[in-house]
């Protein structure tokens, strides 16, 4: 249970990351409330997936999939350019997450 909620964690991660991105300092209401409530549930995820696996891990890849995510769409959306190295660096690190799932 406690991989499930760090993955999901992750991913509200990636949520709170864009949406501050597209708050502009928090000048716009709706994702300035987005980053408030993704930040919240994010840590809360985190801290508890934290209860059960060790804080390094648990930490690199919550990182791992919020970074991933995070620039993964940019590069969807045309914010972030898209080049070889940028995807085999991102290819690194979900090696890197699956890695550290797989020596847990």
């Amino acid at each position: 249970m406690s991989w499930l909620v760090l993955v999901i964690s992750g991913v509200l991660e990636a949520v709170w990351a864009t949406a501050m991105g597209k708050s502009e300092g928090f000048t716009k209401l709706a994702p300035s409330v987005v980053f408030a409530a993704a930040l919240v549930a994010s840590m809360g995820g985190l801290a508890y997936a934290m209860r059960d696996l060790p804080t390094g891990t648990a930490y690199a890849v919550w990182v791992g999939i919020g970074a991933t995510l995070t620039v993964v769409y940019a590069m969807m959306t045309g914010e972030e350019s898209i080049s070889v190295i940028k995807r085999l660096c991102i290819v690194a690190i979900v090696g890197g997450v699956i890695g550290l799932r797989m020596a847990g």
